[in-house]
Formats: structure tokens, sequence, C-alpha cells
């Protein structure tokens, strides 16, 4: 095998999913690819439609970004954005429009990444943004890509890790109805998604001995059971059991002051107790380099931190530094992990 071969076939394989058609998921996704210098570090796969690529191409005036359809991975083209075609029908583009379409070709090129990523095709996956409605059908009925892909990897439990260079953030509850959060919140749910986090930080993050804060439900963290008993009787116990283990886990915190004293700059993650107690913050702080990474799955995703934002779709104003970010991120922990599994 020449030298040239051998460096093809040790570049990972990165899948990318298009996501709703009619969002920015295809700008995005040509913006973070036209620079030619991205091939270098790995090959992409696009999952979803070459003529798609082709309208949004044109569409944003983006000349400089090519590609090269494959029927399937058996030879990609190692210096070159790859897409695989998910659907044989011409479809009608409508850039900023919520609709059927939107969501069909979602799920069409989720579930064709999802197979490949499952099979060890691809190195790691990374999602562009879906409507959770739309993309509702028999084969999809989740909240959002998180639980999709847990029950496609047969994991019972997995992790909603926000991460970026400045913060990590993980929930205890994802993405349930606000009403239903008091009842997740247990000390066995606390002490899962803790030694989730933990495990992640080492085999994705390659951190020896992880920091990790965990906040309040209540308002001041119940202000010492005047604002709610929970932090007393189940947060504060759960917390306890892992410092009795040597664990560096401190809490909980009160969540209105935590983030904006800096408090988060002490730890390498903070478990949050609901999606927007958590994630509110993150986006606010850290939202074009941001990144969604489901934890405790035996693959790698990531997904930017936005969503379809249909008002930008199609005017060549989406901001790709969140994919962008997405992709390396996917790269760093695949290759963490492995890594750690050669030690």
């Amino acid at each position: 095998m020449d030298k040239e071969s051998k460096s093809h076939k040790q570049k990972p394989l990165i899948g990318i999913t298009m996501g709703d058609i009619n969002g920015i998921g295809p700008e995005v996704i040509i913006k973070a690819l036209a620079n030619n210098k991205m091939t270098q570090y790995f090959t992409p796969i696009i999952y979803g439609s070459a003529k798609v690529l082709s309208f949004y191409r044109k569409q944003l005036n983006l000349d400089n970004f090519n590609f090269s359809p494959i029927n399937d991975l058996s030879k990609p083209y190692h210096r070159k954005v790859n897409v695989i075609n998910c659907w044989e029908d011409t479809v009608e583009v409508t850039p900023g429009q919520d609709n059927s379409t939107g969501g069909e070709c979602a799920f069409q090129a989720l579930e064709t990444a999802t197979n490949d990523l499952k099979e060890g095709r691809i190195d790691a996956l990374i999602t562009a943004p879906i409507n959770k409605l739309n993309i509702q059908n028999d084969n999809f009925k989740f909240a959002g890509h998180t639980e999709y892909l847990a029950e496609k990897a047969g994991t019972k439990e997995s992790l909603m890790f926000m991460v970026s260079d400045a913060m990590r953030v993980g929930v205890l509850t994802g993405h349930i109805p606000l009403k239903d959060v008091a009842a997740q919140v247990t000390k066995e749910n606390i002490i899962k998604k803790v030694k989730m986090m933990t495990k992640s930080l080492k085999q994705d993050f390659g951190i020896a001995k992880p920091k990790i804060a965990v906040l309040g439900l209540n308002p001041h963290a119940g202000e010492d059971g005047l604002l709610g008993s929970e932090e007393i009787d189940i947060i504060r116990p759960a917390i306890e059991e892992f410092k009795s283990k040597g664990q560096i886990v401190m809490g909980p915190y009160p969540a209105d002051g935590f983030f904006g004293s800096g408090e988060h700059h002490k730890f390498d993650a903070v478990l949050a107790m609901y999606h927007d107690q958590g994630l509110i913050p993150f986006k606010s702080l850290t939202f074009s380099t941001g990144v969604n990474f489901t934890a405790g799955l035996p693959f790698v995703r990531t997904s930017p931190d936005h969503g379809t934002a249909y008002a930008l779709a199609g005017r060549n104003q989406a901001d790709e530094g969140s994919m962008r970010t997405a992709i390396f991120a996917a790269l760093d922990i695949a290759n963490c992990r492995l890594e750690n599994k050669e030690a």
C-alpha cells in the first residue's frame, strides 16, 4: 500500500445529516465545508441530496463549494466532500417553510446515517437541525435526536451534554414538559447522570479527575427548605454519595447566580436539573461555538447548538460557526476514545 492510500484509509469518515432541507442545515454545512483544508483532517459524508445541495449552492452564490455523489461508502473520495442521496425523488425545496417534506427528508437522511454509524461504516455523526414536530412518523416518535439515537443504540440512558471550550453543561431531564421535571429529580437519576458525565469527561475529553457541579432545582437551591425540599432530601444525599468515594462533585448550587458569577469556570462540567436551566446560560455564553454532544452512546454524535432557524433559511445569513465546531468536536472525541481504547 502506498503512503497516500494508507493516509486515506486512516482518515476518519465523518457523517453529516442534512436536517430539515427548508432550514439552515444545508447552508451551514456548505459554509463549514467550503474550505478545502477541511478534507485534510477527515472525509465528509453528507447524508441528504445532491440536488438540494446544488439548489442552495446556487441560491446562496457559494460557487466555491464542490462535492461528489457516491452510492455507498465502499469507495469514498478522500479529498472531496461526498454526498449519499437518501431519496430518489425530486423534492421541492422551500427555504423557511415548515412542512412535511422537510420532515420526511430529514428522517430519511437520519435513518440512513444512523445505520451506517451503528455498523461502524462511519467514525462519527454530526446532525444538522430538525423540526421536532414535522419529522414525527411511525418510525420516529421521539422528542429529538438524542432519544432516537439512544433507542437505536440500545441504550436506556444517555446524557444531553452541551460542550464548548468555555464550559460543559449536562441536563438531568431533557425534552420533557416542565410540569414533569420534579418527578424525575430522584437520587437514582442524579447518580446515573453524574456517573455518565464522569465517564464521558474521562473517555471523551481526557480529564483524569473530573470536577462536577450540580445545580439545585428550586429558586436559590431551595433556601434551606423554605422554597422546596428536593435539595435537602434528594440532590444533596446523591452528591454526598460521590464525595464519600473521593469524587469531586459539589453542590447543589443556586442556578440563578451560578453562571453570572463565573462559578462554572471552576468545574469541568455542570449538571443542570432541566433543559432550560442549563441550555439558556450555555447558549447565551457560547451560542456560535457551542455543541450538543450525546454522551453515553457507543458511538460519537454531535450537533450544532441551534435549531432550523427558518427565518434565516435561504438568505445567506446563517452562521456556520457552531456546525464547524460540532465537526471538530466529533473528531476530537472520536480520537480521544480511540486513544483511551488503545491505552
